[in-house]
This record gives C-alpha cells, sequence and structure tokens, in this order.
C-alpha cells in the first residue's frame, strides 16, 4: 500500500472502503481527461468509464496527482476540476513523478505512473485506451510505460499498443522486458484502432476465471506486469487501409514540422481525429469503454476464490 509517511496520499472512501474488504478495484489514467479530449467532451468519457467499470461489478479509481497529492479515485467535484482546467496539469510519468509530488503540483498520470501508483495502493486492474511503444522511424525511442510495466505487479487491459507505433518492435520490446501479453478472446495483437495486426501472440485467454488465475500466479512468482491485450469492439473498429493511410500522412507531416518527443503523440493523436473526420476518436472512446468494462470482470475474478 501507499505510505502516507512517504509520499501525500488521498485514497477515495470508496476505494479504500473496497480495498478493505478485498473487493474489486479497477484504476484509471488521468491523461486521457486533461490532454486527451477537449472540455466537456474529456468530462463525458471520464463519467464513461467509470460508469462502465461500476456496471460490470468494480469500484473506479481514476488517479491524479492534485496540488502535490497522489488522488487514488477522484470525486465528482475533482473530475470535473481536472477535466475543465486540462492543460494546466501537466503530464505526469512514472521517472518525473516526484517532481510533481516534491513541488506541489498538479498532474494527469500517463500509463506508467497510474500502472506505478495503482499497485502501490494495492490495486491489481488498470484500464486504458492504448499503452506506449516504439516509435516509428526510431527504435531508441521507447515509451516508459514499457520498462514500467515490467517491474509493476498489475494487469493492463488494453487495445494494444498505439497504432502510430512501430508495433513489431513493441511487442519484441514487450518480449525483451519479460512482459506477459496475452491475448483475450484473440490471437493476435490488436492495433488499437483494428482488431488484427498479423503480429501472434504466444498466448490467449478465452476464459476470465483462467486469465485471473495466470495473473495471480505470475504475481506469486514475484514477477510483474500483464499486459490483456483486448480488441476494440469489432462494430467500432476502423478500416485498416483508411487509418493507416492517414497515420502515414500524420507522421510525414510531424517529421516536416519537426514535432518529435512528447510532442509526437497528441499531435499524431489530433491530426488524425482531424483527418478522418472523428471517427478515430469515437473509436478510441469506444475501446477505452470496452477496456474498462473488461478490466472490472478481471479485478471480480482476481477477487474470487
Amino acid at each position: 500500500m501507499l505510505a502516507t509517511t512517504d509520499i501525500p496520499v488521498e485514497i477515495a472512501a470508496e476505494v479504500a472502503e473496497a480495498l478493505a474488504r478485498g473487493g474489486a478495484v479497477v484504476a484509471l489514467e488521468s491523461t486521457i481527461i486533461a490532454h486527451g479530449l477537449p472540455w466537456p467532451d474529456n468530462l463525458e468519457v471520464a463519467r464513461e468509464l467509470e460508469a462502465n467499470v461500476r456496471a460490470n461489478g468494480a469500484t473506479p479509481a481514476t488517479i491524479a496527482i492534485v496540488a502535490g497529492r497522489v488522488r487514488v479515485g477522484l470525486d465528482e467535484a475533482a473530475l470535473t476540476d481536472l477535466a475543465r482546467r486540462g492543460g494546466a496539469f501537466a503530464k505526469a510519468g512514472a521517472h518525473d513523478l516526484a517532481v510533481h509530488l516534491a513541488r506541489g503540483g498538479d498532474a494527469a498520470t500517463t500509463v506508467s505512473a497510474t500502472a506505478m501508483l495503482a499497485a502501490r495502493a494495492g490495486i491489481r486492474v488498470f484500464a486504458t485506451g492504448g499503452i506506449g511503444g516504439v516509435h516509428r522511424g526510431d527504435a531508441s525511442d521507447v515509451s516508459h510505460d514499457l520498462p514500467a510495466l515490467a517491474r509493476t505487479p498489475i494487469a493492463v487491459v488494453s487495445a494494444g499498443a498505439k497504432a502510430i507505433l512501430d508495433l513489431p518492435r513493441t511487442l519484441e520490446t514487450l518480449e525483451t522486458l519479460g512482459v506477459l501479453v496475452i491475448g483475450w478472446r484473440t490471437g493476435e495483437l490488436p492495433a488499437f484502432y483494428t482488431r488484427t495486426s498479423g503480429l501472434a501472440l504466444d498466448h490467449r485467454a478465452d476464459d476470465m476465471a483462467d486469465l485471473a488465475r495466470i495473473a495471480r500466479t505470475r504475481w506469486a512468482l514475484g514477477q510483474g506486469g500483464v499486459l490483456v491485450a483486448n480488441p476494440i469492439p469489432a462494430e467500432h473498429a476502423l478500416d485498416a487501409a483508411t487509418i493507416y493511410h492517414a497515420i502515414g500522412r500524420a507522421l510525414d507531416e510531424a517529421a516536416s514540422t519537426g514535432v518529435t518527443g512528447k510532442r509526437l503523440t497528441p499531435f499524431l493523436l489530433a491530426r488524425l481525429a482531424e483527418t478522418t473526420g472523428g471517427a478515430a476518436v469515437r473509436a478510441n472512446r469506444a475501446l477505452a469503454r470496452n477496456n474498462a468494462a473488461v478490466g472490472a470482470a478481471l479485478a471480480v475474478a482476481l477477487t474470487s476464490s
């Protein structure tokens, strides 16, 4: 559990009660709220994700840094403030959490930071949209999500890695780092906006109790994260040729304008939203809702004997 003597932390009463009785809890990131969508769409999505977790039998715990304090679970007022102020919140990864905490700042947590803080709070499941990975054209540009997931005992439910990334190298890096990747009712890595990537996975699970047993066994061995690769629902998937053409155009534009580093991913996602007429955003919301539901089902299964 997070030690309040080490860093300031507030666990919402609803979350604390669920953890105390061994109930199912699902962590949710705050970057999608602060930086993923404009107001008020971001608040609507935040509420949708929490509602999907609750509808499937678990307690949601959206995580953020507010005034230098770790907040594990946000009430309606805090969730609304996060969504409304959006860009006023920094974007915090696990590697620079200390900066925001020490300086008393506000920060939305990325995949790596959310996973780390959730695991330290005793939460075993984290649902997100897609994880970071290896960027196209630069194999040395690797998201901190991957090493953080490798060392953190948590199950992350996502629709694979973001499609703007180099998926073959991302999958290879996950294997190198020792992350267990399991397809949820699929034998290949989903490609975020599409259900397939052509990249075969070594393991799949078709039964939630089986998936929960695997996760518990891995953690009993003292090992780290499990990436549960959950494809976007078929009815919300985008045409592969269309989305990859749009990604290619966005990458070319980024290269020609010198957009790199931390600015690259938000730039590419914004361009995809524009060039697809909002279809990419709608798909992103649909897959995030689906991941929240699957994450809740896994959290419930993990609490069962």
